[in-house]
C-alpha cells in the first residue's frame, strides 16, 4: 500500500463491499450449507439464493433479501454461473443489475471487487493485461512488468469476474472476451506463455435495456453468455419494499436517524414514478404521458434519501411532502421543454384530485413554480 494512503476500518468506509457488509450473514449461510459446492465456490448454489432471496436458516439467523423479485430469475443466474457459461444480467436502468452482480460475485467468490467499468473509452488492457513501462524498460517484457486485468486475476484463482456497462465498452473491446469465455485461456503473445482460466472462474456481465443501440455484442460474443432479463417490480408493493429497504440501509450508513412515519412518502414516490413510467395511474382510469427519463426504482430510492436527509438536517426528523417534492420533481423533468408540461399536466389532473395527498400537491407547486 502506498505510504499516503491510509487504511480505513470497515465502520469508516462509506459503502462496505457486499462481502463486508453482509460478512456475517455469508458466514452463517457458510457454516450451515452442508450441499454441494462447485470448486472454490464459497456456498452452494442453494445457499447463493437464499443470500439474494432472504430466509430463515436452521438456527434462527435471519437472512435479509437483497433482490425482491421472482425466485427463478436468481435461480437461473446462480445456476450459470456453475456452468461454463458467462452471465449476462441485462434489464432497464434500475432494476438492480450491479447491485445483484455484486452480491453474486459476494456469495460465490467472497470477493466482489474483480470489476471492470466499461464506457466508451475502455481499453482492451482492461481486460487483457497492461504493462508497467518502468519494469518494461529496465528488463523487458517478463511476468514482472506484466498487469495483470481483473479478468486475468479472476481466470488464475478461479473467482467470479464483473464487467459493468457491457454494452458502452468499444465492440473490438468487448470481443477480447471471446477467446477468453470460449476457450477459457488468455494467450500473452509478448511472452509465448498464456492463462488458463482454474475452475471457479467465470464472468457476470451487465448491461441497459437502453443501451442496446450504444455498441451491440457480436454474435459470436453473444452465444458465450446466458442472458438473464432482471424486470421492474411487478407490483407497488414490491417496488415500496424495495425502496423502503434500500433506503433504511443507506440511511445507516450515513447514520441518517430512521424515519418511521416516513411510509406514505415512500408510497407517495413509488406512486408517482410507476404512474408516469406506465402511462396510467393506478387505478386504470386515467392516461397520462410519460417523461422523458427512466423514472426507475433506484432514482426513487435516490429522491427518498435525499428527503430523508433534508428532514434529518433542516427538519424535524419525519419525512413530510416537502421534503421529497424537489427530488421528485428533480427526476422527472429532465428535459425542460417537454417534461415540465408532462409533470403540469399530471399534477393537476391527478395528483390534486387525489384524497389525501394535497400537502403533497401543495409542495410539489411550491418546487414547481
Amino acid at each position: 500500500m502506498p505510504a499516503n494512503v491510509e487504511q480505513t476500518s470497515g465502520a469508516e468506509v462509506l459503502r462496505p463491499h457486499a462481502e463486508h457488509a453482509f460478512a456475517a450473514e455469508l458466514a452463517a449461510l457458510a457454516a450451515q450449507d452442508d450441499r454441494p459446492r462447485p470448486d472454490r465456490w464459497k456456498l452452494s448454489p442453494w445457499a447463493v439464493a437464499t443470500y439474494l432471496l432472504g430466509g430463515t436458516l436452521p438456527d434462527g439467523t435471519v437472512i435479509t433479501p437483497k433482490y425482491v423479485g421472482p425466485r427463478r430469475i436468481v435461480e437461473v443466474a446462480v445456476t450459470t454461473l456453475a456452468t461454463d457459461r458467462a452471465l449476462f444480467l441485462l434489464g432497464l436502468p434500475g432494476t438492480a443489475k450491479t447491485w445483484v452482480s455484486e452480491h453474486l460475485a459476494a456469495a460465490v467468490s467472497g470477493d466482489s471487487t474483480l470489476l471492470v467499468q466499461g464506457t466508451a473509452g475502455t481499453p482492451e488492457e482492461a481486460i487483457r493485461y497492461g504493462w508497467n513501462y518502468a519494469q518494461l524498460l529496465a528488463h523487458g517484457p517478463g511476468r514482472d512488468a506484466l498487469v495483470p486485468s481483473p479478468v486475468m486475476r479472476g481466470m488464475a484463482e478461479g473467482m467470479t469476474v464483473r464487467v459493468e456497462e457491457l454494452t458502452r465498452i468499444p465492440a473490438d473491446v468487448q470481443d477480447t472476451l471471446i477467446t477468453i469465455l470460449s476457450e477459457k485461456t488468455l494467450p500473452i503473445p509478448e511472452l509465448g506463455e498464456e492463462v488458463q482460466a482454474v475452475r471457479g472462474f467465470n464472468l457476470i456481465a451487465t448491461a441497459n435495456d437502453r443501451d442496446r443501440g450504444v455498441n451491440d455484442l457480436s454474435s459470436a460474443l453473444r452465444r458465450r453468455f446466458n442472458t438473464v432479463v432482471l424486470p421492474l417490480p411487478e407490483s407497488a408493493e414490491a417496488e415500496i419494499d424495495i425502496v423502503t429497504r434500500r433506503v433504511d440501509q443507506i440511511g445507516r450508513s450515513l447514520d441518517l436517524p430512521s424515519a418511521p412515519d416516513g411510509t406514505d412518502e415512500i408510497r407517495r414516490v413509488v406512486t408517482v414514478f410507476r404512474e408516469l413510467r406506465d402511462g396510467l395511474t393506478g387505478d386504470g382510469r386515467t392516461k397520462v404521458k410519460s417523461p422523458s427519463g427512466t423514472l426507475s426504482t433506484a432514482e426513487a430510492i435516490s429522491v427518498v434519501t435525499g428527503g430523508l436527509a433534508l428532514s434529518a438536517h433542516f427538519g424535524d426528523g419525519v419525512l413530510r411532502p416537502g421534503d421529497v417534492a424537489a427530488g421528485v420533481l428533480g427526476a422527472v423533468v429532465r428535459d425542460p421543454g417537454t417534461d415540465r408540461v408532462v409533470w403540469q399536466e399530471y399534477l393537476e389532473t391527478v395528483v390534486r384530485e387525489r384524497d389525501g395527498w394535497q400537502d403533497f400537491y401543495r409542495a410539489c407547486r411550491e418546487v414547481s413554480a
